[in-house]
């Protein structure tokens, strides 16, 4: 999207990051976000900004940052979902939860895998340190496949990410004006 920063976007009204929030938030013991850049444009969410744990290789070393803040809080599990996912659904971390039994579960939807919308054991902390340092290419799939997660289904359209000036409009008019 030209560069712009995907969590201030606004839909609704609303930045996708308090979109996301907001339909994170019930779902879990404690929520946190994970960017690189001055954490004080989030400020207005009053949540944890997590960087990436240095040096940084992409989403995975997102993942190793939440996977180490969550073991401190201490969580057993992190559920992870794209910033630009606002239609994520109301039970998204029951449903990995009930789907992976303390697996790695990967939602699905629209006949696709999601490895961001995830619950990550924090016990794979070590080993996602060790594939990042391992100078294998850093792919979310790469590391996913290593520990043959669980799958947990979604319904179709919640795992819809917005990419594009037309996914936001069509976004828009999804909505009807109204917050997801």
């Amino acid at each position: 999207m030209g560069g712009t920063d995907k969590a201030l976007l606004p839909l609704a009204g609303r930045p996708l990051a308090a979109h996301l929030a907001d339909r994170l938030h019930p779902q879990v013991q404690a929520l946190a976000i994970s960017a690189n850049g001055d954490p004080a444009r989030l400020a207005f969410l009053g949540l944890p900004v997590l960087p990436d744990t240095p040096p940084s290789r992409g989403p995975l070393s997102g993942v190793l940052a939440a996977l180490l803040w969550a073991r401190a809080q201490g969580a057993t599990a992190l559920v992870t979902a794209a910033v630009d996912t606002p239609f994520l659904p109301p039970d998204l971390a029951p449903r990995l939860l009930a789907a992976g039994q303390g697996r790695l579960t990967l939602a699905r939807s629209d006949a696709r895998l999601h490895p961001t919308a995830a619950l990550w054991p924090v016990s794979l902390a070590g080993d996602l340190q060790d594939f990042l340092a391992s100078g294998e290419t850093p792919r979310m799939m790469s590391f996913v496949q290593r520990h043959a997660p669980a799958l947990a289904d979604m319904p179709e359209g919640s795992l819809a990410n917005l990419n594009t000036p037309a996914d936001i409009a069509a976004a828009e008019a999804r909505l009807g004006g109204r917050a997801p």
